[in-house]
């Protein structure tokens, strides 16, 4: 790489004000940390362009994808299993390549709008007095601007309306409730205290039970459903750009107030990604034959692990197809959400999306450096005690292999990832005591704006 020592400098001095940030509690205008995300994206973009060195996925899978839409084929089967997901973004790189971009700008402009448009969503998803210091936190973020700005990875697409839809979800502030899985088993337990068994059983099932109301909408639901759909659909979109939103679905619904929202918000959440692949035929030329290729190869991830964590030291540090060791990984990932979801059940939606990702990160046996975004808009909005720790180390972790390493030839990359990969278990432990282990229970759902306090009504703060 090039410019490593400008990019590197401008890194490490946003890491610096941001720690200053936090320490002399700068709030200021929205725009200002706007404007401050912007010069630094559009900086390093610049710089990444111009360099004689590109990552290889950007070149050799992200552009063939963008130039077969273009040709009118399918991105996925026209590049040979480069591209793993649905269409969609390749659709914008399409267009912005038709429009005479050339690639080493188009590619990352994409990604660059989106982290962008990720700093105001940031300061809505954190609300309360300090919400922009949250967006300037995030406008100085050295891991969101690697991978935006220079390896042009699709995260923050995925991310924009991944935590777009909570902020949707949210509204303008719900009274403190605790989380759906404690609401459901409190109503039944209540309802069979209050009836007995045999007479719960028709308020249920029968005309004007439970069951009836929650499929009936009244009219003054109506506002509720249309917020489920809208951040069902953000979701859907979410879903469109990477696979891995999936994990942001349980905290997204709980944020909703009833189920007939959340339900809505499920359904509209499955329906953009179908939507996307059933007109593969019109907008990407697919043969109705191909959609079953198409299917597969999304869906085939191949088991290579030997980057992160602990499976480094299964491979002496290289990559390694080990079905045996992403198996294990996998399985412990699940049990491992499971857990977290029942243990943060009654806390704060959001927090409980931070430790379900964050969770991931610890127990995973492969891992790109992108997917070390996924928490970073959750965990800047609502820090933790160890989040500057845990947001330090990976952007360290991180900018060792996109700034160091990469001033090498191929053999001592190879040597030099070695070590790289196998330190990473030193993350571990961090990233675990990241997560929001004082706030098992939901206090205050933070206020998206500062709406006008009711007589009588508590103050809501907004968490440190």
């Amino acid at each position: 790489m090039d410019y490593a020592v400008i990019t590197g400098i401008v890194l490490v001095a946003g890491v610096v004000l941001a720690l200053i940030a936090q320490w002399r509690d700068w709030r200021p205008p929205l725009v200002v940390a706007i404007l401050v995300g912007i010069v630094v994206r559009v900086l390093i973009m610049y710089l990444s362009a111009i360099d004689s060195w590109q990552p290889v996925d950007f070149m050799e899978s992200f552009k063939p994808a963008g130039e077969a839409v273009l040709r009118g084929e399918d991105p996925v089967l026209a590049s040979e299993g480069g591209w793993h997901f649905l269409p969609t973004i390749p659709y914008v790189y399409g267009i912005l390549l038709w429009l005479g971009i050339p690639w080493e700008y188009a590619g990352r402009l994409v990604t660059v709008v989106a982290d962008i448009v990720l700093i105001p969503l940031v300061a809505k998803l954190a609300g309360g007095p300090k919400a922009s210091l949250r967006a300037l936190q995030y406008a100085f973020n050295p891991l969101a601007v690697l991978i935006a700005s220079v390896h042009g990875q699709v995260e923050p697409v995925a991310l924009v309306f991944g935590v777009a839809a909570f902020v949707v979800a949210r509204g303008p502030g719900d009274p403190d409730r605790p989380g759906m899985l404690t609401d459901v088993v409190g109503k039944v337990r209540n309802g069979v205290a209050a009836y007995g068994v045999r007479a719960s059983v028709p308020r249920v099932i029968g005309r004007g039970g439970m069951l009836h109301r929650a499929l009936m909408p009244a009219d003054n639901d109506r506002a509720d459903l249309r917020r489920g759909a809208l951040a069902g659909l953000l979701m859907g979109l979410a879903l469109c750009a990477k696979s891995w939103p999936i994990w942001l679905i349980p905290g997204l619904l709980l944020l909703l107030p009833n189920l007939r929202s959340r339900v809505v918000a499920l359904f509209t959440t499955g329906l953009v990604p179908i939507f996307f692949l059933v007109t593969l035929p019109i907008f990407a030329g697919t043969r109705l034959d191909q959609i079953p290729a198409v299917i597969d190869t999304i869906r085939d991830i191949r088991p290579i692990v030997g980057e992160w964590g602990y499976t480094p030291w299964f491979t002496g540090g290289d990559w390694a197809l080990r079905p045996d060791l992403a198996s294990f990984g996998t399985n412990l990932i699940y049990l491992s959400v499971i857990g977290v979801v029942l243990y943060w059940r009654r806390a704060d939606p959001i927090d409980m999306t931070t430790a379900i990702l964050l969770v991931f990160m610890v127990m995973t046996p492969r891992l790109g450096a992108q997917y070390l975004l996924w928490f970073m808009p959750f965990l800047v909005a609502r820090p933790t005690r160890f989040a500057w720790p845990a947001i330090v180390g990976v952007s360290l972790w991180s900018g060792y292999g996109y700034l160091y390493m990469t001033q090498f030839d191929v053999n001592t990359w190879w040597a030099l990832h070695q070590d790289w990969s196998r330190a990473s278990i030193v993350l571990l432990p961090i990233l675990a005591l990241a997560m929001p282990w004082g706030r098992r229970i939901a206090t205050a759902a933070p206020a998206l704006a500062t709406p006008v306090k009711p007589a009588g009504q508590a103050k809501i703060t907004s968490p440190a």
